[in-house]
């Protein structure tokens, strides 16, 4: 029988033990559970984060047979949220005051809705009540906000403004804004917006443990939160009790790396936001996504009455995979490889193929993938009779030659 070596069979053998000998770089692997199709979706879980790489470059999904091992090519997606934002036109037609009250009315020219307006006041330090209005002819005034608090607080310690009015759709031609002042307000303008949002997709983190510790010194409130396990985290949420109003600025720092030393272990911190606690918002944060499992939330108090902190909520953006099935084999989950890379695929330029609808898979238990022993160096000798009998020679074979050199000299 003749055997014919084909170039092509060769290229797929080397790459398949190729991608079997890559699988064996990596830290773990999770079977995939439940393909059916093609395409399928994957979320991947809180446990995972903890051996991945903090850009999630390390993940990949290999399909095993019992011959060869490929690559199965994936979309990462983050569960981000996301705003298209509409700027109107407008023209500010009309201002004018009664009795302390100030009157600004705007003529939108469009039949689009709206539902943001934003002050821009050149004065500083203001607590204003703003009644929002809308009509159509200048004549009925329908009322769209009432009361809605709009301030600027800037001192040494604080500089915060918020002239926000946020309103369901509204579908005006005429807009009114009134509040009650006994300073003249300079509007230097305004932005009218039809916003359509995408809420973000969110996960919650468990937290083992808060902190609460008060440096009189530096007069701030410090917390330390300690969650179950490290995993991406872009949203932190202070649920503050407080029957007063109150402007804090405050950071959020996470844990980079550590040190033991013989006082115990030594946290490195970076900052990851800045920003103000007030008592007009909900103090709801969001930051871009990091990997993290410590974090550190430093309030300036100053001179003023530390904070009631009632709750601490941490969540991160849901992230899944995107995942083509081309063959019927067993796929798992693998991570953990500090040497890899992210990858490159062809999907992520041919995403408009991809079904809209998409079935999820599931992940089995994380499953340890063992790693090579490096081989030891094998000894010269193993039988330590061979290592004596060897000194024993070099021995006499020295002291002949000491003996020899003697005798010559005495004669």
């Amino acid at each position: 029988m003749k055997i014919v070596y084909s170039p092509l069979l060769f290229i797929l053998l080397v790459f398949g033990l190729r991608s079997y000998a890559q699988m064996g770089e990596y830290s773990a692997k999770r079977k995939i559970v439940g393909i059916t199709e093609q395409w399928h979706a994957l979320e991947l879980p809180t446990a995972v984060f903890n051996g991945v790489s903090n850009d999630l470059s390390d993940i990949r999904i290999f399909g095993i047979s019992p011959n060869d091992t490929i690559e199965a090519p994936y979309l990462l997606k983050v569960g981000k949220a996301e705003r298209v934002q509409h700027e109107l036109p407008f023209e500010l037609i009309n201002v004018s005051k009664k009795n302390k009250v100030h009157y600004f009315t705007f003529e939108v020219p469009t039949h689009e809705s709206l539902n943001e307006i934003i002050l821009d006041f050149a004065t500083e330090n203001f607590d204003w009540k703003v009644t929002l209005e809308g009509s159509q002819d200048q004549s009925d005034w329908f009322t769209i906000l009432r009361d809605s608090r709009i301030l600027s607080v800037k001192n040494e310690q604080t500089d915060y403004r918020f002239t926000h009015l946020n309103f369901p759709n509204a579908k005006f031609r005429y807009y009114r804004i009134s509040f009650k002042s006994g300073i003249a307000p300079e509007l230097q303008g305004a932005h009218i917006f039809l916003n359509q949002d995408i809420e973000a997709q969110y996960k919650s983190m468990d937290i083992a443990h808060v902190g609460i510790s008060r440096d009189k010194d530096l007069k701030q409130t410090i917390l330390d939160i300690d969650m179950d396990q490290r995993a991406p985290i872009s949203f932190l949420n202070l649920d503050i009790e407080n029957g007063f109003d109150y402007y804090r600025s405050f950071q959020i720092q996470y844990a980079l790396d550590s040190t033991n030393t013989e006082k115990g272990t030594h946290y490195g911190y970076r900052t990851l936001y800045r920003g103000t606690l007030n008592s007009i918002e909900k103090n709801g944060f969001r930051f871009n996504s990091v990997m993290a499992r410590k974090l550190k939330i430093i309030i300036e108090d100053h001179d003023n009455q530390p904070l009631n902190i009632k709750n601490v909520q941490v969540k991160g953006y849901v992230h899944w995979l995107i995942t083509r099935f081309s063959e019927n084999r067993d796929y798992f989950l693998v991570y953990g490889n500090a040497n890899a890379h992210t990858p490159n695929y062809d999907i992520a330029y041919t995403s408009k193929n991809i079904p809209e609808t998409l079935d999820n898979v599931g992940l089995g238990n994380e499953i340890r993938i063992p790693k090579k022993k490096k081989a030891q160096p094998t000894p010269l000798f193993k039988n330590k009779l061979w290592l004596w009998g060897i000194l024993g020679t070099i021995i006499f074979v020295l002291g002949g030659f000491t003996l020899k050199m003697m005798s010559k000299k005495e004669s």
